[in-house]
């Protein structure tokens, strides 16, 4: 491999740890944002995320992608709908972190995967693998162990992966980058969170651009707004990441977000572990192991049948006939 290429992967494996890092250090930033209740703080965050990616795009002078975008209803559509769904899922996360179930939402993260092959099955139709279907059997053995550990569905989980898996899945189909999308979505929900967060402010319930005495200063507005850029960010390494290492290291380094968040859970927030949660969590840390194997297999049976085909001679071409 060239010194070029190898610093360009290089560059790559440090840009997918930085956004997959970002997002496993956010319940540390969520609960800063108090006393603003989980669907003030989603909405600011829509705000403040297009105002950040907009200055972004101003900056790359990147605006050529949006005409051809809206000459295209479904693909418009499709964007709307993975706004609405990155909605539910930033709102029931922050609400989550912000209520002490970050080991929850870590296991939304980390069962994600075993749900979008479940999506690729029966949207996609796609034929999994025999260990693809193990995982899958596994992980659904997990969600059993971890019901009857909570007491009930570990719904906070299930909704995350199934709205991101959803999210994921619009995404793919509408084929945009990470930029262009968060700016297409949150431009679709900027006009219902700016008039959510003008009725909060009429209503009295808002803390945006306020100070309280004994409670919260003006920092809290900044951070508020910050949470535009956070957003960005990480987005923006995603996008380093993903044009400068195989799709197989970015699913391994996708890891790092739920494991970051039940390590924050567990050793921060000292959220309870008791043994049958202890059992849910690994089943699916087996399944998450099994689907790893098996990527890591089919990548490198794929690079063998490459290199034989590059070793195998062709045979020689057949000289035109005389006349």
């Amino acid at each position: 491999m060239p010194d070029t290429t190898k610093q360009e992967s290089g560059n790559g494996i440090w840009y997918g740890a930085a956004a997959y890092g970002i997002w496993g250090l956010f319940p540390l930033f969520w609960p800063l944002l108090e006393p603003a209740a989980a669907d003030e703080i989603v909405a600011n965050r829509m705000v403040w995320s297009l105002v950040a990616v907009v200055g972004l795009l101003a900056f790359q002078r990147h605006w050529g992608w949006i005409r051809p975008l809206l000459r295209q209803p479904r693909r418009v559509a499709m964007l709307a709908g993975a706004a609405t769904v990155i909605t539910v899922n930033w709102g029931v996360y922050i609400w989550a972190v912000n209520s002490g179930h970050v080991v929850e939402t870590s296991l939304g993260y980390f069962i994600n995967p075993l749900v979008t092959i479940g999506f690729g099955v029966l949207v996609l139709k796609e034929r999994l693998r025999v260990a693809q279907w193990t995982a899958v059997g596994v992980g659904a053995a997990a969600v059993a162990v971890l019901t009857v550990a909570y007491g009930q569905l570990p719904w906070i989980a299930l909704t995350l992966a199934l709205s991101f898996a959803t999210y994921g899945l619009l995404k793919k189909t509408v084929g945009l980058s990470g930029v262009e999308s968060l700016a297409a979505e949150s431009a679709f929900m900027f006009p219902f969170a700016l008039a959510y967060l003008v009725y909060l402010e009429v209503s009295g319930r808002g803390t945006f651009g306020h100070a309280v005495a004994g409670s919260y200063g003006w920092g809290h507005s900044g951070l508020l707004a910050l949470s535009g850029v956070i957003t960005a960010i990480p987005l923006l390494c995603f996008g380093a990441a993903a044009v400068r290492v195989p799709l197989t290291m970015l699913g391994l380094l996708q890891y790092l977000a739920p494991v970051f968040q039940f390590l924050i859970g567990v050793a921060v927030f000292h959220e309870s572990m008791p043994p049958a949660r202890w059992a849910g969590f690994g089943l699916v840390w087996v399944a998450l192991a099994v689907l790893t194997w098996d990527a890591l297999r089919r990548v490198r049976a794929d690079r063998a049948e490459r290199a034989a085909a590059a070793r195998t001679p062709r045979p020689a071409p057949t000289p035109a006939a005389t006349r």
